[in-house]
């Protein structure tokens, strides 16, 4: 296969390649494995053999089609941890045997507004998601983590901290970029008391940036089973969100709530928690929309806000911070063969808390 692009440096012939991965070619199928085609790098391009995929619930979504608009096949996967295996002639970031990493993006338009703030996730145009997006250099979509390599311009390309252990590290390319950017957007730290509404993969995430930011944290879980997970996590206190009389002890008192939830859920009843000119933002993504009293908001000036990841020079900022403290998420490892069971088993909630596929399982195969 090959197809011809226009570069600054001309037009250049781009070749592929079939690898192993895994994927689905349709929602109500199950993951097996596929042959899809990874391009041979350009100039500046990195491939990078993976060595560990984390599993989020956006991977979930989007195989099922959930979010609507899934391209098939399907191969998920946008928290990647692996070995470079081969640079293109203008890449000076990475060399051969560097350990590297690739988030929720592999492309935007490098030439809008946000893309020159740094906020390439908010790219004018739409950025290049690393699966399920139109690819600008193979005219297909884009296929992610779930597979033996993976070749990225090396501008999107990421470092990992030489402290922390890679298996671990990779849900930070999702969840942790996820739950840092608006902690840091709105200056979580010290002095701040900060409400984190679920404790699964972004949630304890969360609690542990929040705690390293210098919060006073406070975890709201449906769960019992939880309380003292969350406590071991760092969080100062821990609130049962189905009684009501827990919700009372901190009633308009919180700076900041994060709330991590992708399940139907009140959340006015986490708005209420928010102190004057309190913030809530929404980084869990139900698939209904979620109703807001607009009593819930006016009183107070509270405001109820999103966020999405983070741009690509944050993202590092993130890494570097979690090298710093020595952050990481917990996680299960599983083998590529596990993945429909693990699947049904993050619908259940049943993970503590991020699943993280070794892939040199996928190597089983033949």
């Amino acid at each position: 296969m090959e197809t011809l692009k226009a570069t600054a440096e001309g037009v250049i012939a781009i070749q592929a390649k079939e690898v192993r991965a895994f994927g689905t070619e349709a929602p109500d199928k199950t993951l097996q494995q596929i042959k899809i085609n990874r391009r041979i790098p350009t100039p500046h391009d990195v491939e990078i053999e993976i060595l560990y995929c984390g599993v989020c619930h956006s991977d979930l979504h989007t195989a099922r089609n959930e979010w609507h608009g899934t391209i098939y096949p399907c191969v998920p996967g946008h928290e990647i941890i692996g070995k470079v295996v081969n640079v293109g002639t203008h890449v000076s970031k990475f060399k051969v045997g560097d350990h590297a990493a690739v988030g929720c993006m592999v492309d935007s338009c490098r030439e809008c507004q946000y893309c020159k703030e740094d906020l390439e996730q908010y790219c004018e145009e739409g950025n290049t998601a690393t699966y399920n997006s139109p690819d600008r250099h193979l005219g297909m979509q884009t296929y992610g983590g779930y597979s033996e390599n993976i070749v990225v311009d090396e501008a999107y390309v990421l470092r990992v901290p030489e402290n922390l252990d890679l298996a671990a590290a990779a849900p930070l390319l999702c969840a942790g970029v996820t739950t840092y950017s608006p902690l840091k957007h709105w200056n979580v730290g010290p002095g701040k008391k900060v409400g984190i509404v679920g404790l699964g993969g972004l949630g304890h995430m969360a609690v542990k940036l929040s705690k390293a930011m210098g919060a006073e944290v406070v975890v709201y879980t449906t769960s019992v089973s939880k309380v003292e997970d969350a406590k071991r996590l760092g969080a100062d206190d821990v609130v049962l969100s189905k009684d009501k009389n827990e919700m009372l002890r901190y009633a308009g008192k919180l700076h900041f709530v994060l709330d991590a939830v992708s399940a139907q859920h009140d959340v006015n009843a986490y708005l209420s928690q928010l102190r004057a000119d309190g913030t809530l933002v929404l980084v869990g993504a139900p698939e209904h929309p979620l109703p807001v009293a607009a009593f819930s908001l006016i009183p107070y000036r509270r405001t109820f806000a999103g966020s999405m990841i983070g741009g690509i020079a944050e993202t590092q900022e993130m890494l570097d911070f979690c090298g710093k403290h020595n952050i990481v998420s917990d996680i299960e490892m599983i083998n590529i063969q596990q993945i429909n069971e693990a699947y049904e088993r993050l619908l259940k909630g049943d993970v503590r808390y991020r699943f993280v596929i070794d892939m040199a399982s996928l190597k089983k195969y033949v």
